[in-house]
């Protein structure tokens, strides 16, 4: 029998409440009972009794292991967890005097990057005295936008910051 409780999961002597709607440890309603018959009856099978819905009107408490119960959660939290998915931002980086095949296996990254669905932020890089033909990188962006259009969608359109312009897309939704 455990009394100390780590979490903020009430269990045994925890439960503050005079009635309680209680389950056995196979799942079956026992109905409402006071909390001393609740706990008489976990001491007797050796189990806790453990607060499951504490909103509930009475709270419904279970018989069972605390360990195995504290356990069970902790491997469901691990499996949501494990089921959420992070959407990673990928950067390609360009520049206004790029070359054909260098702007293709650029074009080509995205596509993988897109497939395996992160999001990918284009940059246009200007060095130096390159910013006076700003309307040759808008028409590199202009170019490579139209291109991925086929695979993704734009989620920021084309826009400059100071030296570099850019755009974000992501992956087309199903």
């Amino acid at each position: 029998m455990i009394s100390k409780n780590t979490t903020n999961i009430k269990i045994n002597s925890d439960i503050n409440s005079k009635e309680i709607r209680l389950l056995d440890n196979n799942g079956q309603m026992l109905g409402i009972v006071n909390i001393e018959e609740g706990l008489r009856l976990a001491q007797e099978k050796k189990l806790d009794l453990i607060e499951i819905s504490p909103n509930a009107s009475p709270p419904v408490c279970k018989i069972l292991d605390f360990g195995k119960y504290k356990y069970e959660i902790r491997k469901k939290e691990h499996e949501a967890k494990k089921k959420q998915k992070t959407i990673e931002i990928k950067e390609v980086k360009l520049r206004p005097n790029i070359a054909i095949g260098d702007f293709n296996v650029k074009l080509n990254n995205t596509k993988k990057f897109i497939n395996s669905g992160n999001k990918v932020k284009i940059t246009l890089f200007f060095k130096g005295r390159e910013i006076m033909h700003e309307d040759v990188g808008i028409n590199i962006m202009k170019k490579f936008k139209d291109l991925v259009l086929d695979f993704s969608n734009i989620e920021s359109d084309i826009k400059k910051e100071g030296k570099r312009i850019f755009i974000i897309i992501a992956p087309k939704k199903k």
